[in-house]
């Protein structure tokens, strides 16, 4: 009995032995879990929790569509901060306004060094800045710096890809983190994904880019410009297609396409859905597969007879006359058909959803492009068709402005980038320009008091009085005291005496003055705050507003407040000085008729409103 009750024991405590090798760690948690009964309510494990479940794929990768060349949100996230390592830049906190207050808005091209190469196109724009008069040969009176590595074309498989562009700049003693920097770019990243990844770190650089991604773009520090080629002219450039005060014929076609088609990657899809709204007749839409190494490995069913139809149109003969031009995305955002159709008076219809169109801050493109939707492609042909004959001249015609304004030369697209983004930004302080033209030949208590108006403004820099009287000034010691300095000019007597390009005027911003104007200082403050929304345009006072005269025969104005008005007069008008100050921009042929007529005192003709 004895010997049975030894086995039974040693059973036992084997099995125990067995069950504490084996399985200890669960009988450790049992009894853990059941000595303190409150921990036993432990929640469940997340399936998001990777220590507990493997995970097969990444969440953010599952929003792709299957396409590799797609990249997902944390990628292309990824790629922009590799970039914009320096995300929060504004005007403000990146770029040392004080460069520009002594010597004004100069800009230094770093010197070419031995053996480095340079694009022809990079030599054309550096060419374009070196000629015009915002160059100074010294650092030390620069207000913006241009690189001279060639940063234009950034995928590393293009053959003008310059290597080792970050460990280059920082060696550059004015770098300084790349503040108050230009960089201009027109490729950026490579296949399969084309990110706008650069390959260097930008720093507080300012970015000059085409196909720039709206989520990217810095508003009001980058600028979005327009992708050109080698072969865009230096100067000048050739006029539009639309000729001036022309209306022009009735075009063969109301909507046209004709260019690659991108059988897989990135900008495939969007290409080769274009077959769908081709209808032979008055919509002409042709691709061709035939491009590319490869093109015969991934060509499908209908590359041979899209071939065939490619090589019947004439690509220029489309443009000459279709009244609409599809700009589709293609690897990248931009492509060389935006300023084709521009010139042509082919009015763009866009289809690349994100990208920020050239000049973006400074140009209304709702005026002059359809901007559609990569997804609502087939919707484009009905939405074309609604648009009265009479938008659809002014979209014409404002498609000839903007190319003869700002993109027709490279000297007119550096011009826009450098001068036009970046000067009106400096504009902190303005120049009260003040005719007087009594006969007096004493100092009125109106200029007294409009003087100390205007000298409280915080963002008066100086006072220029225009004496244009018979009589000598006052002297010096008869003006009244103010915060800033007051300078004394002789005048010729004539109202356009206002519009002359003074030396003595340092600012951007004018403010143009009659002596018998009463403003209060909260009213001037008020109007410089709003004329730098507007620097391209005349904010003022005193308005008109034009009408029709069917008895005179002859377009009249009158001062009656109505709630429209048509004409701000500059005898209280803030305005921007280049436009006096630059020979190379003509005085409106109006603004030159009205002066001679008032300075003439004669009848004044008929003048067509503007």
């Amino acid at each position: 009995m004895q010997t049975r009750k030894k086995y039974i024991f040693l059973t036992f405590l084997a099995s125990w032995l067995l069950l504490f090798f084996f399985g200890g760690d669960q009988l450790r948690r049992f009894a853990f879990f059941s000595g303190r009964k409150v921990e036993a309510r432990r929640s469940w494990p997340r399936w998001t929790d990777r220590t507990l479940l493997r995970s097969f794929a990444d969440p953010e990768e599952l929003q792709r569509d299957g396409d590799p060349a797609l990249l997902s949100p944390r990628e292309r996230r990824a790629a922009w901060l590799s970039v914009y390592k320096t995300s929060r830049c504004r005007m403000e906190t990146c770029f040392d306004f004080s460069r520009c207050e002594r010597h004004g808005f100069k800009v230094f091209t770093y010197p070419q060094e031995r053996g480095q190469p340079v694009s022809e196109t990079y030599s054309k724009i550096l060419s374009s800045i070196e000629r015009s008069r915002y160059h100074t040969p010294n650092p030390e009176e620069a207000c913006l710096f241009i690189l001279s590595i060639d940063t234009l074309d950034r995928d590393h498989l293009s053959a003008q890809y310059v290597r080792n562009v970050d460990e280059k700049i920082r060696g550059f003693p004015l770098w300084n983190g790349g503040r108050n920097h230009l960089i201009f770019n027109l490729y950026s990243g490579t296949w399969p994904g084309y990110t706008g990844e650069l390959g260097f770190d930008i720093g507080q650089a300012i970015l000059a880019k085409a196909s720039f991604d709206t989520q990217s773009f810095r508003p009001g520090f980058d600028v979005s410009i327009p992708l050109f080629s080698k072969d865009h002219p230096q100067r000048g450039g050739d006029r539009g297609w639309l000729y001036q005060d022309s209306v022009p014929p009735k075009k063969k076609y109301l909507l046209v396409f004709k260019g690659k088609r991108y059988l897989t990657g990135i900008g495939s899809g969007t290409r080769n859905a274009l077959h769908h709204i081709h209808n032979g007749k008055d919509i002409i839409s042709l691709t061709t597969c035939k491009h590319g190494k490869d093109w015969e490995k991934h060509k499908d069913t209908r590359c041979d007879k899209d071939n065939v139809d490619y090589e019947r149109f004439d690509y220029q003969e489309l443009l000459h006359n279709s009244t609409f031009c599809i700009v589709p995305r293609g690897r990248r955002l931009g492509s060389f058909r935006f300023l084709e159709a521009l010139q042509a008076a082919c009015i763009p219809v866009l289809l690349s959803d994100g990208w920020e169109l050239p000049f973006s801050e400074a140009i209304d493109w709702g005026k002059a492009a359809v901007v559609g939707s990569e997804r609502l492609l087939l919707q484009i042909p009905s939405a074309v068709r609604c648009i009265h004959p009479e938008r659809v001249l002014a979209f014409q015609q404002q498609t000839q402005f903007l190319w003869d304004a700002y993109f027709s030369s490279v000297d007119k697209i550096v011009h826009t980038t450098t001068v036009g983004p970046c000067q009106p930004r400096l504009s902190t302080k303005f120049t009260a320009l003040i005719r007087v033209v009594s006969q007096a030949g004493s100092l009125s208590q109106p200029i007294l008091r409009l003087i100390q108006a205007v000298s409280g403004s915080q963002y008066c820099a100086q006072i220029v009085v225009l004496w244009s009287c018979e009589k000598p000034p006052p002297p010096s010691g008869k003006w009244p005291q103010s915060a800033v300095p007051l300078t004394i000019i002789q005048g010729r007597r004539k109202l356009s005496d206002r519009f002359f390009p003074f030396e003595a005027i340092q600012t951007d911003a004018v403010l143009s003055l009659d002596e018998d104007t009463s403003l209060s200082t909260s009213e001037v403050d008020f109007a410089f705050s709003v004329w730098r929304s507007f620097p391209e345009r005349i904010v003022g006072f005193p308005t008109q507003s034009h009408f029709w005269d069917p008895e005179q025969g002859r377009w009249g104005y009158t001062s009656k407040w109505t709630n429209e008005l048509s004409i701000v007069l500059t005898a209280a008008a803030f305005y921007h000085r280049y436009p006096s100050s630059d020979p190379d921009i003509p005085v409106p042929p109006v603004v030159t008729l009205v002066a001679m007529c008032t300075e003439n005192s004669g009848p004044v003709p008929p003048v067509p409103p503007v």
